[in-house]
């Protein structure tokens, strides 16, 4: 059976689009996307990948006018969030620590539900 190899690009609607990149490549690092087709997109490190559908009640979405969230894997969570924090963000840092790792959840400037993810056991192993 084929499959699929990758996430190959996550899109989503904003107000301010040129705002809302420019915020992920400032604060998250994630390249802009290329204005040519001679630049090479984004490339991340690979790893465990999580696509899920959640009931179209859940609260992880940060309320019913938000219907998607992005978690994005970190090597150091505690490096990420102060650097986060230092740069004026709000940053949650969940408290518990799950046997998959470490979590904490910010948002966008629009609002969007962002989690962080330090992942451990077998996430952090690769793949079986």
């Amino acid at each position: 059976m084929e499959r699929v190899t990758g996430i190959g690009g996550v899109f989503f609607r904003a107000a301010d689009p040129d705002r809302i990149n420019q915020w992920y490549a400032t604060h998250l690092g994630v390249d802009l996307a290329p204005t040519s087709y001679d630049v090479s997109s984004w490339w991340q490190q690979p790893g465990p990948t999580v696509v899920a559908a959640m009931p179209a009640d859940s609260e992880h979405f940060g309320g019913a006018e938000h219907s998607w969230s992005l978690n994005f894997r970190v090597a150091d969570l505690d490096a990420m969030v102060a650097q986060l924090r230092g740069a004026g963000i709000d940053v949650e840092v969940d408290p518990e620590e799950y046997p998959n790792g470490r979590f904490a959840t910010l948002r966008d400037p629009e609002g969007n539900v962002i989690q962080l993810w330090e992942p451990d056991g077998a996430d952090s192993r690769g793949p079986a």
